[in-house]
């Protein structure tokens, strides 16, 4: 499998080496994680069909993983299958991990126990004691702050809460199919309760555009 690397900003490459640096301020705050669904008109290579994880940094930067999209390489130590993370840094392990406490060394907190790191040693205790649930990555997937909320206006994206289970789902055939149908009967069911609540307010039946969440709506940015 050939994992494509998109261009990037000079300022990018600057921000991924600090990403340790972020990740050690928003390990303190609350898992902040959600999922991404890629719409089908979306024709960029490195997120057609994709289902990525991200989370929010301080800065409201976005990071994240794709999670539908494992390579032919194993990791040595694991056997576990390396997923294509993202075209950010792709020769950089990162690992998705359950753990019942925070790690030591600097990492997003995604979900309840549930942590994306690139560390060095986050990723060397994750592969000499494993836990139940965990999964690794080459390079990472990121925006700019604002970037992903025009993406998402753009029709870009649909998006959905997370859950641990889906996160570490073993066969992610159909995983992109099955969110995506799940996003579309979502978004349906909002538009029958806006049109429900514009007829009882004013009589009216027509059909208002449903515009997607936004970034800062989906994370509560003050």
């Amino acid at each position: 499998m050939r994992i494509i690397i998109a261009p990037m900003k000079p300022w990018w490459l600057a921000a991924a080496f600090l990403v340790g640096i972020v990740a050690q301020a928003q390990e303190r705050d609350a898992a902040n994680g959600l999922l991404l669904i890629a719409k089908p008109d979306l024709r960029d290579p490195n997120f057609r069909e994709t289902v990525v994880l991200v989370t929010q940094t301080p800065d409201y930067s976005t990071v994240g993983v794709i999670l539908n999209r494992p390579t032919r390489v194993k990791d040595e130590r694991s056997g576990k299958p390396i997923y294509s993370g993202g075209p950010v840094l792709p020769g950089t392990l990162v690992g998705l991990f359950h753990s019942d406490s925070a790690p030591e060394a600097p990492a997003f907190h995604v979900l309840k126990r549930v942590y994306l790191s690139m560390h060095p040693s986050n990723i060397e205790r994750l592969l000499a004691r494993p836990p139940r649930n965990f999964r690794l990555f080459a390079g990472f997937s990121g925006w700019a702050p604002r970037q992903l909320e025009a993406e998402i206006r753009a029709e870009g994206w649909y998006v959905l809460p997370a859950s641990e289970d889906l996160l570490f789902r073993e066969d992610t055939t159909g995983l992109w199919r099955e969110l995506l149908e799940r996003a579309r009967g979502a978004r349906a069911q909002r538009e029958n309760v806006t049109n429900v609540a514009i007829q009882r307010l004013d009589g009216t039946t027509r059909n208002p555009t449903i515009v997607p969440l936004s970034i800062q709506q989906v994370y509560s940015k003050p």
